[in-house]
């Protein structure tokens, strides 16, 4: 019954379904997962002469009249409340369809704080007491996607919770003392007090963190049927590299290597993640393992999750790979049909020594002659039987690769499997960047910042949040900024624009004359996020950061401060009053923390662990109920019980249904 999709349930036509998929709510399932971030605190009820200072409150009154106007792209709805003791203007942001309810008589409870202009509404009801109620849940959303249609939508799900029965056997139930699920999932969405929705929380918990040490020690066992070449020594190619390098290695890069250069000499396959900060030098490490792959004779793969990030990888390898006399291609579906079949030609007879491309590399038309080392950016984590297929019987060693940091306890919860290698702190001679976060109405003050680089020399990155102008968002479009600039604040510059829609061979050109000094200015999309490596950008100004999650932000800014010189990132958002909750601690976050693990938990906390490692994991579930730092005692508790299910047969049913649910969680 959870697998329903959520256009089933009242009130949900195509508009407002689109809106929920966009937050990933698809199915009853997923609006029954989708934990609030929050409940609203107990606050007391008073009458309107009682209100004083900005001490939240909730009134009950009547609505006299009403109006509304606009600021900007701010409409404001103002309706005077009266309830004998005194009046009040209650004042609404962005919710233009109230007007035509708060007509003169209608009563109105509402939640919300005074302030100079009258009395400010974070929630309100027009009848039964249920969103200004206290512990009432506040759920992640959107603009588009108001706390009171969400919550009126979770709540039409929750009888679908009883369907299908427990997933828990009722011996482990009663001996972990848990709740019934249907009972948590209720605790969860509608809680009497805040220990109750916590003790929904943590059943739910249980179930995802016992889903996914079945699923790691199922793929552990999986695992220890592969076999792999162990290769030789570290010999004279990775001894050239180090010398051609024009840096030295970090003591965190050293370790890194010493840990890869251990699993490399073994029979069983290295399943190693190297996750570390943007800027730590991951590459170079990458390179390396690579490397003993061709001076053992045999191929490495560098595989990245699209394509502009295939060539970006290939633009920092390919110059060094040429010094050492190492042969590189590029493998990409933008490719031409001739140029494609040649490149897999050279490949399977191993021409090619070290191929870079995107997941074309895995599929079975790519065949290799003799591979030993495939690395993995961002993340992108691939099944036991594509990493048969991509060593054409034989496993690689694999390094997967991500510059999201993830903190420790959770890396080691969800990749349990793998080893974890860390590089936490950048190069020596890297400062931090300074960032800071201003509004649009003072845009012109960031422009004057960045023209003052540019005539010192330097270069900039002005980044937006689309490809090209659409009626349905706000969002500057990147050509649009780019022609824009060029015709104002950076009249006289030379200013490029790059995004996802050029073709290959432009974008590759577009880039190394950025990286030549030729152009002073990058106007791009998101596909500088990762992999761009311009020492003499010193400057970047991000256009509506609010539209952007926080490791994404972290990752833009970690374009610039990749020289000596002090660097700056400059975030632009609509005014504070428009922005959700969430975003405004993003920004705030950006602007307090330069360091990816610091601003990991903050990500933890704004967001929830399982959305912070993006896209779900083959065979594992997100987590949505899991708080890593304060359930360590649960992934105990749950790593015992996942042990105790192992071993007993008759409870095999169980592990079957609760690992059926590493893809949909919200089941019963």
């Amino acid at each position: 019954m959870t697998e329903r999709d959520v256009d089933t349930l009242p009130g949900v036509g195509p508009a407002v379904r689109k809106r929920l998929s966009r937050l990933g709510l698809r199915t009853v399932g997923d609006l029954l997962a989708h934990r609030p971030r929050r409940y609203e605190h107990p606050v007391d009820e008073r009458s309107i002469v009682e209100l004083h200072g900005d001490a939240e409150a909730v009134i009950e009154g009547t609505v006299e009249r009403s109006r509304s106007r606009r600021r900007g792209r701010l409409h404001i709805l103002t309706a005077r409340v009266s309830d004998g003791s005194g009046e009040v203007d209650a004042t609404w942001f962005n919710q233009p369809w109230l007007e035509r309810q708060l007509v003169p008589g209608v009563r109105v409870r509402l939640r919300g704080k005074p302030n100079r202009y009258g009395f400010q509404v974070e929630s309100y009801d027009l009848g039964e007491a249920t969103e200004t109620a206290d512990f009432a849940p506040v759920y992640p959303s959107s603009e588009q996607l108001e706390q009171k249609r969400l919550r009126s939508i979770v709540a039409s799900a929750l009888p679908y919770a009883r369907a299908g029965g427990d997933p828990l056997p009722a011996l482990l139930r009663q001996a972990e003392r848990l709740p019934l699920r249907a009972d948590a999932l209720t605790a969860l969405h509608h809680p009497r007090s805040l220990e109750e929705a916590e003790m929904g929380r943590r059943r739910l918990a249980f179930d995802e963190l016992l889903t996914l040490q079945l699923a790691l020690a199922r793929r552990a066992a999986e695992r220890e049927q592969l076999v792999a070449a162990a290769l030789p020594a570290p010999g004279t190619l990775v001894a050239r590299y180090r010398q051609v390098l024009p840096f030295t290695l970090t003591g965190a890069q050293e370790a890194a290597i010493a840990e890869i250069d251990a699993d490399l000499g073994r029979t069983r396959p290295m399943q190693r993640l190297l996750q570390g900060d943007v800027g730590s030098g991951k590459t170079v490490v990458a390179l390396y393992a690579l490397l003993r792959a061709v001076e053992a004779g045999r191929q490495g793969a560098m595989m990245a999750p699209t394509e502009v990030l295939a060539e970006q990888h290939l633009l920092t390898i390919e110059g060094l790979c040429a010094e050492l006399g190492v042969r590189v291609a590029l493998l990409t579906s933008a490719l031409g049909a001739r140029e494609h079949a040649n490149v897999r030609r050279l490949i399977a007879s191993g021409d090619v020594q070290v191929a870079v491309g995107t997941h074309a590399l895995i599929q079975r038309e790519v065949a290799f002659h003799d591979l030993a080392v495939a690395v993995v950016d961002e993340q992108q984590r691939f099944g036991v039987e594509q990493r048969s297929a991509l060593a054409g019987g034989r496993a690689p060693h694999v390094l997967h690769m991500t510059a999201t940091p993830i903190p420790r306890t959770l890396a080691l919860t969800v990749y349990g499997d793998l080893a974890v290698s860390e590089i936490a702190a950048p190069p020596a001679n890297r400062r931090p960047i300074v960032t800071a976060w201003v509004t649009d109405d003072r845009s012109s003050e960031a422009y004057e910042r960045l023209t003052r680089h540019l005539a010192a020399g330097r270069q900039a990155y002005v980044v937006c949040p689309l490809i090209e102008a659409s009626e349905t968002t706000l969002a500057r479009a990147a050509e649009d900024e780019a022609e824009r600039l060029r015709r104002s604040e950076l009249k006289g510059f030379r200013v490029g624009c790059m995004h996802g829609r050029l073709n290959p061979g432009d974008r590759r050109a577009l880039m190394a004359q950025f990286k030549a000094g030729e152009i002073d200015v990058l106007v791009a999309t998101t596909v500088v996020e990762v992999g761009v490596d311009v020492p003499n950008a010193t400057i970047m100004i991000v256009q509506e950061a609010d539209r952007f999650g926080l490791a994404q932000l972290h990752q833009l800014r970690g374009r610039v401060g990749r020289g000596a010189e002090q660097s700056y990132c400059l975030l632009v958002s609509r005014r504070k009053e428009e922005l959700t909750d969430a975003a405004r601690e993003r920004l705030e976050a950006m602007v307090e923390s330069a360091d990816g693990f610091e601003l990991a938990e903050r990500d933890l906390e704004i967001r929830g662990e399982g959305q912070l490692l993006g896209a779900r994991q083959s065979g594992l579930s997100d987590l949505r109920f899991t708080k890593l730092r304060q359930d360590m005692d649960l992934l105990e508790r749950a790593r015992e019980a996942a042990r105790r299910l192992g071993d007993a047969e008759l409870l095999a049913d169980a592990v079957g249904v609760l690992l059926g649910e590493a893809d949909h969680l919200g089941d019963s």
